[in-house]
């Protein structure tokens, strides 16, 4: 018996402790909070997913960057929960993290502010020249350099001259006949006289019975000396100026005003200005005039602000900086700040936020730009006061809408679009210039020199790629692409963050996609295609960014694609059209420079 209950206890404790086993593995099983393995291409079991816009196939459960790009991930909208299939849905949360933030627009009192540049200039009424009223030639001149001063009345120079000398013998002559010739002797003295010696002057050649053979020249104003005309030596004719001379006890500054700013400046306008030279010094004057005529070559006028000059501290050619400020009383358009506008140079679009049934959706909407207002701009249509607009995460939104196939800026029909893990597809169908995406400007982002730098690097090889379509060469356009593409590919994307880097990867991926066409295609009419996606981004980068020190200038030809226009940039003024090539070289204008 004792034999048998041994045996018993031998395998009841295996059979207990599979019991156990089994009873925890069906507990695990049937929980409903187990997670489910997944992978960056599966979906995820979370109320909020998050994404790359450029990278479609990432899914997080909680915002970060992409692994791939390094871009914000963005989240992905649930449209199941019914509401206008056109908006894009964002919770709460999402909303936090991706530091979305909205403001409410209306009318309201704004403030234009110009900035303009100029230059200290001489008062132009002020200016002379100091003529020698006798002909003659040069034998001393008693003031040698420019800027020197002269005093009026100052000897400024000795001049000898045969038909003074004569004059003078006439003077005798008819000096000795006066009682009986009373005429001849006035006219000879009266001719002395037009060459401006003074009555005690020739009373003197009479007294000494001698002619002077040199005779003085003196300043007719008093001044700064400007330029210097002649020298010792020269021979000069009655009249020929000798000097030019400024009063620089008052001068002008003269500010260079564009076109399009000349709404917002008007005579009597406030202005405050700096001197580069006078650091710390600010002036606040009234502009006095404003040119009516356009400088034809430089496209701008010039406003003049007229000041005294004491102790001569403002001097010719000095730069100024100035500012003015137009107080404005918005009645006829909506005030948004910048941040909140996107536009491709045909349309301008803004996003509203609308909250219906607690639950929060944003929209985008076309509207029509009027002037800019320094940081804001006036809405003449499609908003109206007291809608709410997205001010910051603009593009993250955007990039939502764009992943989720609604109507966005690269798609304003709604759709899917194209992704980075696409490119191979675009070689087959090419898109035409009408139905790309024009490029993204509105907000400007202050980035570093380094990245400013490396897209500057880009210019080089896009010249290149833009001569060998102006000559007509497949080819060589093939192989300047590619290193476009190179340059590209040195843009380091880790430089900017936030809507900087989602507007860069926006950019990035119009310029990528158009030269992998443009490298691979053998149609010279599918390349100049693309070429004109890639100058409308490349512009975009360079405007965004605020790229300086290009020098170069961007080009246009209405008469492209049909009548729909292209643009380029160029290393050159002269039109060399690279849509046409020789059948249409010189088709074209300058649009702007980048200076």
């Amino acid at each position: 018996m004792e034999k048998q209950n041994k045996n018993y206890r031998k395998y009841l404790i295996p059979i207990l402790m599979l019991i156990i086993g089994l009873l925890i593995g069906w507990a695990i099983n049937s929980s409903p909070n187990q997670p489910i393995p997944t992978s960056s291409h599966q979906e995820i079991n979370t109320s909020e997913v998050w994404t790359c816009s450029m990278h479609p196939q990432i899914r997080q459960s909680q915002p970060g960057l992409c692994p791939i790009c390094g871009m914000d991930l963005i989240p992905l909208g649930n449209d199941d929960d019914g509401g206008d299939p056109m908006e894009v849905k964002m919770s709460e949360t999402a909303m936090r993290l991706a530091n979305i933030q909205t403001s409410v627009v209306g009318l309201g009192n704004s403030i234009k502010e110009l900035r303009l540049n100029g230059k200290v200039q001489a008062d132009e009424r002020r200016k002379s020249s100091q003529a020698a009223h006798i002909p003659g030639r040069i034998e001393q001149l008693l003031v040698n350099f420019t800027g020197e001063y002269v005093q009026k009345g100052q000897t400024i120079a000795q001049v000898y001259s045969p038909e003074l000398v004569t004059a003078q013998q006439e003077l005798f002559e008819t000096n000795k006949i006066k009682e009986v010739q009373p005429g001849l002797y006035n006219a000879a003295r009266e001719k002395l006289k037009n060459w401006k010696l003074t009555d005690k002057q020739i009373d003197n050649i009479l007294t000494t019975g001698k002619p002077m053979e040199r005779f003085p020249i003196h300043a007719d104003v008093s001044g700064v000396v400007l330029e210097r005309r002649v020298s010792v030596g020269d021979y000069v004719m009655r009249g020929a100026p000798i000097y030019d001379v400024a009063d620089l006890s008052s001068v002008w500054v003269l500010f260079d005003v564009y076109e399009s700013d000349m709404q917002w400046i008007k005579k009597n306008s406030d202005i405050e200005f700096t001197i580069k030279s006078l650091p710390g010094k600010t002036f606040r004057e009234k502009i006095s005039f404003i040119d009516p005529v356009i400088n034809p070559e430089t496209r701008v006028a010039t406003a003049r602000v007229e000041m005294a000059n004491s102790g001569m501290r403002l001097k010719p050619e000095m730069f100024a900086s100035g500012v003015v400020k137009s107080n404005l009383k918005v009645e006829w358009g909506i005030v948004v700040p910048k941040s909140a506008v996107m536009w491709t140079g045909e349309r301008s679009v803004v996003y509203v936020k609308n909250v219906n049934d607690n639950k929060v959706s944003f929209r985008m909407t076309e509207v029509t730009l009027g002037p800019s207002l320094g940081d804001t701009y006036l809405i003449q249509d499609g908003l109206t006061a007291g809608q709410e607009v997205v001010t910051n995460g603009t593009f993250t939104i955007d990039a939502a809408a764009q992943l989720a196939g609604k109507p966005s800026m690269m798609s304003p029909e709604g759709g899917a679009v194209m992704t980075s893990h696409q490119h191979g597809e675009m070689n087959a169908i090419p898109q035409s210039p009408e139905d790309h995406s024009k490029h993204q400007m509105g907000a400007t982002f202050e980035v570093n020199d380094k990245f400013k730098n490396q897209i500057s690097a880009v210019l080089s090889p896009y010249l290149e790629l833009k001569d060998a379509l102006v000559k007509t060469n497949i080819s060589e356009a093939a192989n300047a692409a590619k290193e476009v593409k190179a340059a590209l590919g040195k843009i380091d994307m880790k430089l900017v963050k936030g809507d900087v880097h989602t507007a860069w990867m926006s950019l990035l991926e119009i310029l990528n996609s158009s030269v992998a066409v443009i490298s691979t295609s053998n149609s010279i009419e599918v390349q100049r295609q693309s070429f004109s996606d890639f100058s409308n981004a490349f512009y975009t980068a360079i405007q965004q960014f605020n790229v300086t020190g290009l020098d170069a200038y961007y080009q246009y030809c209405p008469m492209v694609f049909n009548n729909k226009g292209a643009y380029w940039i160029s290393r050159n003024k002269q039109i060399k059209n690279p849509y046409f090539g020789k059948k249409m070289m010189n088709c074209g204008e300058t649009k702007s420079e980048l200076k």
